[in-house]
């Protein structure tokens, strides 16, 4: 659910979208076979926690071989622990269509039953609460009805656990050398720009323009970190979890983090209905132990996921240039 930066880029260990125009239970159906194998083994058992995850939003969750990684995986572990039921993940795929926010596509997963709790939300007022419209679709999902044919669901109430993670912006080099930079002391390096992005609208106002003569822009379907690792950029401002997505598809790629970290963050935590006040709960209890612990760096860096402690106020406000432009 990449908040900020670049737009997502299909890498190595991207889920294979050779069947993206398929019915969604053809398209997830490793997920499907294997959920059922967990239902047969546990139907005696309590009824297990289904959790709804992005597909494709590394490190935090994304699909290799029909099976769930990254953080948000490891999360949602310890919430049914917690909870003492087994675990059921539920893969989805938003396509951000006009018709629908990523907001909506959640509510829908939720208010239809599909699940009861959606990981990697950013925590953001506008997109909690009382939704901003009275129905939506459910996304791709595995057992979802070709779209055409998809109910339009009633939306509840979203509230929010707390956040586990936070996402930040940081430059990103190629050059060994470049490594101590910073947007201040960038030197001579081109910086790529994609226009619209928040990555991009940072790097703009940076100063009031002091970087401008420097800038290269790219279009939107360009990837900064492409054009970085092949040279037509000494720099690119992105979020540190596209860094992560970008190094688990290129282990041997040279791009490399620089000092500077953007002072903006956006937290990023589980939701759920308001009518589900135990597994949210459970929720916040598992994430106090493990910011206490420190199980989520460790958690973290088991996943390749660059951990950034979420900032207060848990729940943002909408971004605007006062927060692009602090400095």
């Amino acid at each position: 659910m990449g908040v900020c930066g670049q737009p997502r880029r299909q890498g190595a260990l991207s889920v294979d979208r050779s069947h993206r125009g398929a019915p969604a239970s053809l398209r997830f159906a490793p997920f499907a076979a294997a959920l059922a194998i967990g239902a047969a083994s546990t139907a005696s058992a309590a009824p297990p926690l289904t959790v709804c995850m992005a597909e494709n939003n590394p490190p935090l969750s994304y699909a290799v071989g029909g099976e769930l990684r990254g953080l948000d995986v490891r999360v949602a572990q310890g919430v049914a622990a917690e909870l003492g039921r087994p675990l059921q993940l539920v893969p989805f795929e938003s396509k951000y269509e006009a018709e629908s926010t990523l907001a909506h596509e959640v509510n829908a997963l939720l208010s239809s039953g599909v699940c009861a709790l959606a990981s990697g939300f950013p925590l953001l007022a506008g997109d909690l609460g009382l939704a901003s419209r009275p129905t939506s679709r459910v996304p791709d999902h595995p057992g979802a009805k070709r779209a055409p044919l998809r109910e339009w669901v009633t939306l509840g109430t979203l509230v929010p656990s707390r956040a586990y993670h936070a996402v930040a912006l940081a430059l990103l080099v190629r050059e060994p050398a470049r490594e101590t930079a910073t947007l201040g002391q960038l030197g001579d390096a081109r910086i790529g720009v994609v226009a619209g992005t928040m990555a991009g609208t940072a790097v703009t106002l940076y100063r009031n323009g002091k970087l401008r003569a420097q800038q290269v822009s790219l279009s939107k379907n360009e990837d900064a970190l492409e054009a970085l690792d092949a040279g037509r950029i000494d720099a690119t401002l992105a979020s540190l979890d596209r860094y992560d997505a970008w190094r688990l598809a290129h282990p041997v790629s040279g791009v490399r983090r620089a000092a500077y970290v953007h002072p903006l963050r956006i937290n990023i935590g589980l939701v759920a209905r308001d009518d589900a006040p135990e597994v949210m709960a459970a929720a916040n209890r598992v994430i106090e132990r493990a910011l206490a612990s420190g199980e989520l760096q460790r958690w973290s860096a088991e996943t390749g996921t660059t951990w950034i402690a979420p900032a207060d106020p848990q729940v943002g406000r909408a971004i605007g240039l006062a927060e692009l432009m602090a400095e």
